[in-house]
């Protein structure tokens, strides 16, 4: 009889711990979820970051061509209104 009853508590105790063992299971396999998915959003945010990288930098060429644009028609209207002034000059306006 005792040797029943050390069997059962035996039984009792590995399925306590075996028990244990299920749980710290379905706890790493979340963490790893959790893991998994924190790993592919790094990647998205990369790879947006990457996107965003090169459309500031397409940004940024444009932005001088139209300051260099902005810059040449400037400086063509000083030199259209100079020769409507030297015109008026020569005409008495």
């Amino acid at each position: 009889m005792a040797e029943r009853r050390s069997v059962e508590t035996s039984l009792a105790r590995l399925d306590q711990a075996i028990g244990r063992l299920e749980v710290s299971v379905a706890r790493r396999l979340d963490v790893d979820r959790s893991l998994g998915a924190l790993e592919m959003e790094l990647q998205r945010l990369g790879e947006d970051r990457s996107k965003l990288a090169l459309d500031l930098d397409q940004s940024a060429a444009r932005s001088a061509r139209l300051e260099e644009a902005n810059r040449e028609v400037s400086r063509r209207l000083v030199a259209a209104m100079e020769s409507i002034r030297a015109v008026l000059e020569r005409h008495g306006g």
